[in-house]
């Protein structure tokens, strides 16, 4: 990643309509051993060290301080969960009443049995027929979209699959972007008028799946699904039109959602799905959509 493309990341995060009345506020990126303050009357938190009495970055960002607290949120890491996170994750391992996920993050996920739904949407305590029949909800490199529910004291993340919505995926394709690119909303789950549903994971995982009729979810705890359905070529060309518009985004560093999605797809039509991957068409709808973008907010 180059500095311009950094540093325009890291302001893409900042709210704006705060700082306007405050130049002074506007946010700096810090390079790695960069002196922040001295190290008298404050504290050292994530991101910093201490040299020759003075707080310096161990890494490229933006400088938090909270009371006397000084830390440096990194422009460029894996995914750090929050409770209520909305993430894409993929099974690597079957393990006693657990499933060990991988959510991008430093330390694999896990998924209690206690913490799916059972088939039917039967409410009962998990019995040992249930940790039998684990592979069956689901097995080793099967995705699934779900939410964070807890984090442990070593970082590790709670998992939870609770509701209809969340489950098992497939049929669709799966779009690995930088965590810090997909922008927090209040929902990250979109049926997109071009046919196609998206699951914007906070992860840095985004999954692409054709729209399904609602009278289709449920029944089973949201874990059977059809791999062998046949999907017709004109809602594979829209996935794969769908990939290609939100790569380029991500190639230009701006933010994922919604709205910027649908602006990168339309402004895609204009040519073919396999031109998305030429990079003068992908700078071009990524000046497209911002332009689009900065009308919209006006």
């Amino acid at each position: 990643m180059s500095a311009k493309a950094t540093i325009e990341l890291a302001l893409d995060r900042v709210d704006w309509r705060d700082l306007g009345a405050h130049p002074e506020n506007l946010p700096r990126v810090y390079t790695p051993g960069e002196v922040l303050m001295p190290e008298a009357g404050f504290m050292r938190g994530h991101g910093t060290f201490v040299e020759d009495e003075d707080i310096k970055a161990s890494v490229a960002g933006v400088v938090e301080k909270v009371n006397k607290l000084i830390s440096v949120r990194p422009l460029k890491s894996r995914y750090v969960g929050e409770i209520g996170d909305v993430v894409v994750a993929r099974v690597i391992e079957v393990q006693q009443k657990r499933w060990r996920v991988d959510t991008n993050s430093r330390l694999d996920s896990m998924l209690l049995l206690s913490s799916v739904n059972l088939p039917g949407g039967e409410l009962r305590r998990r019995s040992a027929e249930d940790e039998q029949m684990m592979r069956r909800y689901l097995d080793e490199g099967d995705l699934i979209s779900a939410e964070v529910q807890n984090i442990f004291e070593e970082g590790t993340l709670s998992l939870y699959t609770r509701s209809l919505k969340y489950g098992k995926l497939s049929q669709g394709i799966l779009v690995k972007v930088f965590p810090a690119l997909v922008k927090r909303r209040k929902m990250h789950f979109h049926s997109l008028p071009c046919g196609a549903s998206v699951i914007l994971g906070n992860n840095g995982y985004i999954w692409i799946a054709p729209t399904k009729p609602s009278e289709q979810e449920g029944g089973e705890g949201g874990f059977a699904q059809n791999l062998n359905e046949h999907l017709p070529r004109s809602e594979r060309e829209v996935i794969a039109r769908l990939r290609n518009s939100i790569l380029a985004l991500a190639k230009c560093k701006l933010m994922l959602y919604d709205t910027s999605i649908q602006y990168a797809y339309e402004e895609s039509l204009k040519y073919e799905t396999h031109e998305l991957l030429q990079q003068n068409v992908i700078y071009y709808i990524g000046e497209q959509t911002q332009a689009r973008l900065r009308v919209s907010d006006e």
